[in-house]
């Protein structure tokens, strides 16, 4: 554990009390291994999510850990509940069924749908049309499209399937979720 173990000791007790810069420096040091976990138990695509979301909910409730030693095995357990999470929202998602989906966007003309995905389409974020663009429309390879952003083909690819989804939930409408 080393140096390394001693600072991130110090820096939960001090997490614990509320200081915000402790709680940043404190998930500044703790996102590789983050990471590293989550590429070990999510989908590739979840990578990101799983980390994100489970270092705002330490940052939001480490002031109720008990012991500082135990702010490892803690981290460990809340990125795999995240990764469960997820994975069970892209079960949900299969649960529709592509035939369901299929028949919604069935109803629609072409020139409809072609409608419906310009404006889904420029529904979505920037950094989200982005990705959907360099990979769809100019096919380009997700480590071509990494390179071009500056980024981790898994960070590319994780905003990529995000993306898509919006699209899709977009097209599908509200009435997707009840079906």
């Amino acid at each position: 554990m080393g140096d390394s173990g001693i600072e991130r000791d110090s820096l939960v007790l001090a997490a614990q009390t509320g200081d915000p810069a402790a709680i940043g420096r404190l998930l500044a040091l703790c996102q590789a291994d983050a990471r590293r976990y989550a590429r070990k138990h999510c989908q590739v695509s979840d990578v990101d999510d799983a980390v994100q979301e489970s270092l705002l909910a330490i940052s939001r409730k480490v002031k109720g850990l008990k012991a500082t030693a135990a702010f490892s095995s803690w981290l460990f357990t809340v990125i795999k509940r995240e990764c469960r999470k997820l994975e069970r929202a892209m079960f949900r998602h299969d649960a529709l069924g592509e035939d369901m989906e299929e028949q919604l966007l069935a109803k629609k003309s072409d020139h409809d749908l072609r409608i419906d995905l310009a404006a889904a389409l420029e529904s979505l974020p920037a950094h989200y049309l982005e990705v959907v663009l360099l990979r769809d429309f100019e096919e380009l390879a997700i480590a071509e499209i990494a390179e071009r952003l500056g980024e981790q083909a898994g960070a590319v690819k994780s905003r990529l399937h995000r993306a898509r989804e919006l699209v899709r939930e977009y097209m599908l409408g509200p009435d997707a979720s009840k079906h």
